[in-house]
């Protein structure tokens, strides 16, 4: 007998959920203004590419930009364009200052963790501390899957 009472209430109960779960309230829309611009056209989407990375050796240009000083640091921003076939993974330059006898004196390491597709340019910024007797720079190339043979030129063909 208890189960005959039970019924008819469980599903009285599911009727109240079940109706206050699929009432829902329409959503309100702004009235349309005439002086409204019409919506810009989104741009189309250029699917991504895979390009295999470089394995060995990779090669790649360089500008490299005068050194300024700003602060206590020395700035020189190397502009470096991929060369290669293949992508360069984890691209890390190393940058040495030398004094006259020749002594490394400071430096500084940056890296690009992105992959760095063929023909593209990025620009590397490289600070290091000034110290009394600076005399030149020299940078090392290096990336994930082996060495990289870098070429100075004034610009990019």
């Amino acid at each position: 007998m208890k189960h005959a009472a039970f019924a008819p209430a469980t599903l009285l109960c599911s009727m109240f959920v079940a109706s206050t779960a699929f009432a829902q309230a329409k959503p309100v829309q702004a009235p349309a203004t005439k002086a409204a611009a019409p919506a810009a056209a989104p741009a189309p989407a250029v699917p991504a590419r895979f390009v295999r990375p470089v394995k060995g050796v990779a090669t790649i240009e360089v500008i490299q930009q005068q050194g300024r000083k700003i602060g206590n640091d020395i700035v020189t921003v190397l502009k470096i364009k991929n060369t290669s076939n293949g992508a360069i993974s984890l691209l890390k330059v190393d940058e040495y200052w030398y004094n006259k006898k020749p002594e490394v004196v400071t430096g500084d390491t940056q890296s690009w963790r992105k992959p760095f597709n063929p023909g593209e340019v990025i620009d590397m910024t490289m600070k290091s501390p000034i110290k009394p007797d600076l005399y030149r720079s020299q940078y090392a190339f290096s990336h994930a899957n082996g060495s990289i043979q870098a070429k100075t030129v004034k610009k990019f063909e």
